[in-house]
This record gives structure tokens, C-alpha cells and sequence, in this order.
């Protein structure tokens, strides 16, 4: 008998960082997984969800198509395909640029070095927009990878690529000229989606935010005299207001909330000088609000 249930198709990377990341927030939703060794197509056992592995550059138009329904893909990748899709959710991990660099050499010298340039690039779209928006003329030479040597063999004067550490472009003799966009994973939808379909995407957004929360979170607990309560909770950027626990020491109550991991040591400094003792922060697997 076939299985008659609606499944959600999402499509990930085949390979590579951005793979590794995307099943493992899958998996930290409680989405169970187990595709076997070089299996392209798998279906999840405790969620309406099927994987679909494939090339990265080929899942924008997949999406337009329809033929999956949700993809975890770099916003650079969208952008640069310019199909018809929706980002619905930033998932704060695989984060890049896509940048112009030049040689060492010619460090400093602004945009107006690539005004009659050569540019190579595997983003051709989204660097002639953003050319044409500066009035800029180049010439464009697309190249499907290992931009970075261009430069080196004499067949462009710069390069438009994706920038993370920058190491390759230092080991190439590079320097990032312009960052052009800042890029990161997203989930991202088809604009062919039927009415059982959205719901169960409701499900995994759901499932996902409370991931990202707690990633982006953490809980903290701290010991703080009765008279400094009201001088400490109004520092910490609660979700409502902190829990208040008396201590059997007579005078002092522990405190517990939440706080954001980008504000910690921030925080922390502040909840000291008013007077909070014994703080301890504990990592939040979920959060849900």
C-alpha cells in the first residue's frame, strides 16, 4: 500500500558546510533523519518532512518550479539566480560576503579602480547590478570556480567572489576591495505552496524560531540582596520579568532569567556593579514563547 500522507519537500545542500548545518538544525527541531550512504532523497520518521539532497546552484530554480517546496540556502545564491521565491526565516550560520578584491598591490584604490576593468566572478548578476547602480564599466568574465587566480594569469584585473575568513584571497595575493553583500543560510519557500502544505511549514517555522532563540540565548541565574531586586531586574532584558526565588539566607533572593548571548559580557558587568553574587549561565536548548 502506498504511503497517502502530504509531505513537505525541502531541499539542502549535497555536500559541504552548508549540509552539515542544515541537518543539524533539522535535527535539533526533532526531526529524525536517516538518508544511508549517498542516498539523495530521504523522508524524516516523526515529521511530514522529506530531504531532498542536491547541487546548490540548481535549487533556486527548483524552488520557482516547485518542485520542492522549502529549500536551507545562502541568501547570495538567491539573489544572484533572481528567481521568484520567498526568504521566510535567517538562520544565522554559513555567513559570507560576496566582495570585489584586488591584488595587494593596489590596496586603497577605491571603486573607481575597476572603471574600465576586467572583473572575474561567478556571481555575474549580482555584480552588474551592483555596477550599474554606480554607474561603473567593466567587463565581466564569468568563471564557474577558482576565481581567485585570475588575477595571477593576467585574465582579470579584480574578482567578485563569496569572502568568509579571507585566506583565500590573502594566499592569492588579494585584498577585499568592497563588500557588495552580506549573505547568510535561509529557509526560503515556493510561491507554489497549497493550503496543507503552509501548514505544516507553520510546524517547522515554529520548531525552528524556538531553536534560534535559544541558540541566540542563555539562562541565567544569580544570587542578589533583597533591597538591589528591583536595581538588577531592571537591567536584564527579560522576556517579562525575572523568576524571584528567597535563599535561606535571610536578606537575599536568587534571581533567574534570560539573556541575549550578544549582550552577555555587556550585562554582566552592569548585574555585578548592582550588586548581583554567584552568577551562573546555562545554555537553553529551546525556547518557546
Amino acid at each position: 500500500m502506498s504511503d497517502s500522507r502530504i509531505n513537505l519537500k525541502i531541499a539542502v545542500q549535497k555536500s559541504g558546510r552548508l549540509n552539515v548545518d542544515s541537518v543539524n538544525l533539522l535535527k535539533s527541531c526533532g526531526i529524525s533523519i536517516d538518508n544511508g550512504k549517498d542516498q539523495l532523497k530521504a523522508a524524516a520518521s516523526d515529521f511530514p518532512l522529506e530531504i531532498l539532497y542536491l547541487r546548490n546552484s540548481d535549487i533556486p530554480q527548483y524552488l520557482e518550479d516547485g518542485v520542492v517546496d522549502i529549500a536551507i540556502i545562502g541568501e547570495n545564491l538567491l539573489i544572484e539566480k533572481q528567481k521568484k521565491v520567498k526568504v521566510i526565516e535567517k538562520l544565522g550560520f554559513s555567513k559570507c560576503k560576496v566582495s570585489l578584491a584586488v591584488p595587494k598591490e593596489f590596496e586603497g584604490t577605491g571603486l573607481e579602480f575597476f572603471q574600465g576593468k576586467k572583473i572575474a566572478t561567478s556571481y555575474p548578476n549580482t555584480l552588474q547590478t551592483f555596477l550599474s547602480e554606480r554607474k561603473i564599466q567593466a567587463e565581466i568574465h564569468i568563471i564557474s570556480g577558482s576565481v581567485e587566480i585570475a588575477p595571477n594569469i593576467g585574465l582579470a584585473d579584480g574578482i567578485c567572489d563569496i569572502v568568509s575568513s579571507g585566506s583565500t584571497l590573502f594566499k592569492n595575493g588579494l585584498v577585499e576591495a568592497f563588500i557588495i553583500l552580506k549573505s547568510e543560510a535561509c529557509l526560503a519557500k515556493s510561491s507554489l505552496l497549497g493550503t496543507e502544505k503552509e501548514e505544516i511549514l507553520e510546524k517547522l517555522i515554529f520548531r525552528i524560531k524556538s531553536v534560534l532563540r535559544a541558540k541566540n540565548s542563555k539562562y541565567i541565574l544569580m544570587n542578589v540582596p533583597n533591597e538591589n531586586i528591583a536595581k538588577v531586574s531592571s537591567i536584564l532584558p527579560v522576556l517579562k520579568s525575572p523568576t524571584i526565588i528567597p535563599l535561606a539566607q535571610e536578606g537575599w533572593s536568587s534571581l533567574h532569567s534570560v539573556i541575549e548571548k550578544g549582550k552577555f559580557w555587556e550585562v554582566i558587568d552592569k548585574l555585578k556593579a548592582a550588586g548581583a553574587q554567584g552568577i551562573l549561565i546555562i545554555p537553553i536548548e529551546k525556547m518557546v514563547i
